[in-house]
Parts: structure tokens; sequence; C-alpha cells
């Protein structure tokens, strides 16, 4: 039983794994968000935020990106179940699962200048 267990769980973490290569390798967006996500980081390390700062910098950064991914996976199932012919529900899905990540990111975008200022000063 805990064999099967471990196998199963060994299945569905190949399929995420698979998921994230797959988003990362086909969207522009996360390729985006990864570049400035890794800038920060290398700016959070280079002036020494603290350790409570950097860790909300890395929660902030896998919000962005995790939402992303998510926005992908409504994008792509929309367009599978519309064969990209439009449709005003098909549109409102797509553009507001892309609002999301927009907030996300301007919120994340505050909060890490805010982090990143505070420790300058």
């Amino acid at each position: 039983m805990l064999k099967r267990e471990a196998s199963n769980f060994l299945r569905r973490l190949n399929c995420a794994i698979s998921g994230i290569i797959s988003a990362f390798k086909r969207e522009r967006n996360l390729h985006i968000q990864s570049i400035v996500a890794i800038l920060v980081i290398i700016i959070a390390i280079l002036i020494h935020v603290s350790y409570t700062d950097f860790m909300i910098i890395l929660i902030l950064i896998g919000g962005v990106i995790s939402l992303e991914m998510a926005n992908t996976a409504v994008e792509r199932t929309v367009d599978l179940i519309t064969e990209k012919k439009p449709h005003p529900l098909a549109k409102a899905a797509k553009d507001i699962a892309a609002g999301a990540v927009l907030c996300f990111s301007i919120i994340s975008a505050i909060i890490g200048f805010m982090i990143l200022y505070k420790t300058l000063l």
C-alpha cells in the first residue's frame, strides 16, 4: 500500500514538474517575470535585506509565477473549449485571469520596492 502511494505521489510530482517546464518553455511572460525575479533576488542579496523581508520577496515571486501559470492554464483551457472562436464569456475568463496576475504583480512590485527602499535607507 505504501509503495503504491509513493508511486502515485511520484507520478503526480512528475506531472507537476512537466507542467512547470512546459509553462517556462512556452510563456514569454514567465521569462520576463523570471528575469525580474532573479534581478530582485540579486539586489536583495547585495543590499542585505533582512531574512524576513527576503522571505516576503520570495513569497511574492512565487505568487506571481504561480498565478501566471494558473492564468496560462485558464487561457489554454478556454482556447481548447472554444477552439479559438471568439466568445464574450471566453474573453471575459481570459481577461479576468490576466487581470488577477496584473493586480498581484503590481502589489508585489510595490511591496518589493518598499522593502528594497527601506533597506537602502
